[in-house]
């Protein structure tokens, strides 16, 4: 498992994260998702969860992003209920705008204390 790869672009997902699975500890692998420990943890449990097919912000979604969209939200339920089952909670989150890092749709599912 890689947990620091360096990066200074602005789609982490498109440019290293979706082509190159293998550097990353894998959740969930599909033709339209992928979901890994995220690289950088700021939770102790700290997964993230990303359409494999670019899709800018939750707020550009569109009718055509549906399908993936779905899917992105059937993955992030399934391991939302396998860290609450495992830790006794979960969060989900997303960011927008100037809060989004990476210019992509991204979920983060975690659990437990800050790492930072």
């Amino acid at each position: 498992m890689v947990t620091d790869i360096p990066y200074d672009g602005s789609d982490f997902y498109c440019e290293l994260a979706i082509p190159h699975p293998e550097r990353l500890d894998v959740v969930h692998d599909s033709a339209r998702v992928l979901a890994f420990h995220h690289t950088r943890p700021y939770w102790a449990v700290h997964v993230v969860v990303v359409p494999t097919r670019h899709i800018g912000s939750l707020t550009s979604v569109s009718a055509a992003d549906e399908a993936d969209i779905r899917e992105l939200l059937g993955v992030v339920q399934a391991i939302a209920k396998d860290v609450e089952s495992e830790y006794g909670a979960a969060a989900v989150l997303t960011n927008l705008g100037a809060y989004q890092d990476s210019k992509h749709v991204h979920v983060h599912v975690h659990s437990g204390g800050r790492l930072a």
